[in-house]
């Protein structure tokens, strides 16, 4: 679709980061497969709008399966009256498995939206964090950002496309965007999450298009 018109829209990188590629301490599965798509698609320039997001999490953080000595990696608790996946340590703040990825020129990144990095609280999403202790989720400011800016389309890829991906996009739909999935820019952290990811998404009226009808 090279005809596209995208001056309204936005591509939102989700998590990009060593940690979650094969070898690091959450490898989503083939997730270093993705970097040579986004980072043709950033240097193709498309977007005038780009955002990436950052998992940036402090030392101890309350969703680390190291922190419960009960409790493995991948395990469940409930947290403030939700569901918590206890993780493996990863994306600690200022480690190198916690940068944007090397592999990819982020020049064209107007803006970097850090999240998790409130000890209690975990966040996927890249406009809203999860549940806190208030029963609230408070939002990251992403929404106001692009809507400053006249935009009302979101194009989303990364990792991982089960977890923050799809809590992005549901986010970003809800708020009244246009929201896309970059599908073949994007990796689970299992090959299982992705049926039912699949269903989700289309449930929620949000479309699932290919990297490559972007390509200019």
């Amino acid at each position: 679709m090279p005809n596209l018109d995208l001056s309204r829209a936005a591509l939102i990188v989700i998590d990009l980061q060593p940690d979650f590629m094969p070898g690091g301490a959450l490898a989503c599965h083939d997730g270093d497969a993705i970097v040579p798509g986004i980072d043709a698609l950033l240097r193709a320039g498309r977007f005038r709008h780009v955002v990436a997001t950052q998992d940036w999490h402090p030392p101890g953080h309350v969703s680390f399966a190291s922190g419960y000595p009960d409790q493995a990696p991948f395990g469940e608790i409930e947290l403030y009256g939700h569901p918590q996946t206890l993780w493996p340590d990863h994306c600690v703040q200022g480690s190198a498995g916690a940068q944007l990825h090397p592999g990819v020129d982020w020049s064209a990144v107007d803006v970097v939206i850090r999240k998790g990095s409130d000890p209690q609280v975990d966040s996927y999403s890249a406009f809203q964090e999860n549940h806190g202790p208030t029963g609230t989720r408070p939002r990251t400011g992403l929404a106001g950002w692009l809507r400053e800016r006249g935009l009302d389309t979101v194009y989303l890829c990364g990792l991982a496309r089960d977890v923050c991906v799809m809590w992005s996009a549901q986010d970003a739909q809800r708020l009244g965007f246009r929201t896309h999935v970059l599908w073949d820019l994007t990796r689970p952290v299992t090959p299982a999450g992705d049926a039912p990811t699949r269903e989700a998404l289309r449930r929620d009226d949000i479309a699932l298009v290919e990297g490559s009808t972007l390509a200019p």
